[in-house]
């Protein structure tokens, strides 16, 4: 349906978030055609897959544009976390809690809740208004939020300014 592209912050990394129209859909592209693209490229790949219907209470209730809400500036970074926990169902697990304290981060446009296909593992796609928010975010609270339910955590920084244009073509719900 659409593709967010990714620039790492840091690291110089490309990628993308994609919205699929089914799992299914999405299993073929992680299985079929993104492994080609990769082995082309010369590159190892990370792939992962979320089920967006299992996060749509939590993600509406972040702004989520992926879920229709309409943002009302450009994003200038986004940050992606994923957290080493299993909670399924997803509904059972603590956003109601969450939501809250997140809608407080300084810079926070919206949030996308990930829940892993058939691993229950959570995280988010996060849009912040500067690449100093979202840094902030990732570097200094999330590590707090990690450890205070005693898990291990990945993020990554993507700066949102370089991807603008590609990913309006690829009709990217970031920009309007």
């Amino acid at each position: 349906m659409n593709k967010t592209w990714l620039s790492g912050h840091g690291n110089n990394s490309a990628g993308g978030i994609y919205a699929f129209d089914s799992i299914k859909n999405a299993q073929a592209f992680v299985t079929g055609y993104f492994p080609a693209e990769a082995r082309n490229f010369g590159v190892a790949q990370t792939t992962r897959i979320f089920d967006a219907d299992a996060t749509k209470a939590a993600s509406i209730a972040m702004n989520s544009v992926h879920f229709g809400h309409k943002p009302g500036k450009n994003p200038g970074a986004f940050v992606y976390t994923e957290v080493q926990l299993s909670v399924l169902p997803f509904d059972r697990g603590p956003w109601r809690d969450l939501n809250p304290v997140l809608k407080k981060q300084p810079g926070l446009l919206s949030k996308t809740w990930l829940s892993g296909l058939h691993t229950g593992t959570v995280g988010g796609f996060y849009a912040f208004d500067s690449l100093e928010n979202a840094k902030t975010f990732a570097l200094d609270y999330f590590p707090t939020e990690t450890a205070a339910l005693n898990a291990a955590f990945y993020t990554r920084i993507f700066d949102a300014t370089v991807t603008e244009a590609a990913s309006r073509d690829m009709a990217s719900p970031f920009y309007g």
